[in-house]
């Protein structure tokens, strides 16, 4: 029997779920959406001990390979086969946002908002060590914790990350030609990156009195604060690994993918929205109804979404996600980015014709909704990038 929230939802949250038209039923039930994790590929011969070490079955997701769910009270942290990267967790929707991708090995990957980094580890599982990830987040303590997952799950050796603003990033990937790098060249970057590191800890000293001019310099000069062997950074100069490409380079030199999974009001997980009432309703009206803070978030999806494409190759496939349900962030956002480049054409997402989601309201973009897909609420959207 599901167990449902003792705390009435407030009339305004209710009032923003009618606006949008979304069923408040789906916010009733804190126990019947499954948690959900990723196998690493390569482990699939392992679920009966993982099965034994947790004390639950895996059970297989039909329409999504290697993915698991399992009940949402089961705590895998503590596992062994966590610990160890068998396993991560990372919701359905997500992974199926990152499938829509279609990364093939040898791709080129932008994902614009890296951060956690559940996603990024799943697009380096897919490229099989050929390619490169470039992971981009604005926050640079979200991103440490992307490159620790990185770091505990073997996944660095073909990832960077940049703490920069994904509406303003503008490097391209490095071509790596040749497995072998000098032992000179890795030190080389080693004491450039210190270098950077001890120049960034003397600005946070004084971070209050210049906090508009850092942010600016960051826009201008991404941090660099992990990179991999192949990816693109090791013997090359900081010249290379920083130079502006022009619009034309782009078109040819850009990323065969870019994920922009956008910051939003995050009111498509339950889970989300549950913790306010432990937070208090009212910090409810100021992260997810405020009106001025939702339109400074669309105008920021927009540019995410705008400056992703710009960075995409000629043929190649950006996806455009958030886990919120409103249409302002979502459809609107994508109609207003498709009235101004006439260079991008919304595809059809193959891979969902057995997906647990409805249509959104702009045929071809998806919605995942937690009531009846089973997993955290999702949009999504594929463009491609016609040839100019």
């Amino acid at each position: 029997m599901e167990e449902t929230s003792t705390s009435p939802l407030p009339a305004a949250f209710l009032d923003f779920l009618k606006e949008n038209d979304l069923d408040p039923s789906i916010y009733a039930a804190t126990d019947s959406t499954p948690r959900y994790v990723r196998l690493k590929p390569g482990y699939e011969a392992d679920v009966e001990e993982i099965e034994a070490e947790i004390k639950c079955k895996l059970e297989k997701v039909s329409w999504l390979p290697g993915f698991y769910s399992l009940p949402p009270d089961v705590q895998i942290a503590g596992s062994q086969a966590y610990k160890t990267g068998k396993i991560y967790g990372i919701d359905a929707a997500s992974g199926a946002a990152v499938t829509a991708l279609d990364v093939s090995p040898g791709n080129h990957v932008l994902d614009l908002c890296a951060a956690p980094g559940a996603k990024l580890c799943m697009i380096v599982d897919l490229l099989d060590g050929l390619g490169s990830v470039t992971g981009v987040d604005v926050s640079q303590h979200r991103l440490a914790a992307c490159r620790t997952m990185l770091q505990k799950y073997a996944l660095g050796d073909i990832c960077r990350l940049f703490v920069a603003n994904g509406a303003t990033f503008s490097l391209i990937p490095v071509n790596v030609t040749s497995e072998s790098r000098s032992e000179d060249s890795v030190d080389r970057l080693k004491e450039w990156t210190s270098r950077k590191s001890w120049k960034e800890r003397k600005k946070a000293a004084i971070a209050k009195q210049n906090a508009a001019a850092e942010l600016v310099q960051r826009c201008q000069e991404p941090e660099l604060i992990f990179y991999g062997l192949k990816s693109g950074v090791v013997g090359f100069t900081k010249s290379e690994i920083y130079r502006s490409p022009s619009e034309s380079e782009l078109l040819s030199y850009g990323y065969d993918r870019v994920l922009v999974d956008a910051e939003c009001t995050h009111d498509g997980s339950i889970k989300h929205i549950q913790k306010f009432e432990s937070w208090g309703w009212t910090s409810l009206q100021r992260r997810v109804l405020d009106a001025e803070r939702t339109d400074n978030l669309t105008v920021l999806q927009l540019r995410l979404l705008t400056n992703g494409f710009r960075l995409l190759k000629s043929g190649g496939i950006l996806v455009y996600s958030t886990c919120s349900l409103t249409v302002a962030q979502n459809e609107d956002v994508v109609e207003q980015f498709l009235k101004d480049n006439a260079s991008a054409e919304l595809q059809e997402i193959e891979a969902a014709r057995n997906w647990p989601c409805k249509s959104g309201r702009i045929p071809k973009t998806l919605r995942f909704d937690p009531w009846a897909s089973q997993t955290s609420g999702l949009f999504v959207a594929k463009f491609l990038k016609l040839a100019e």
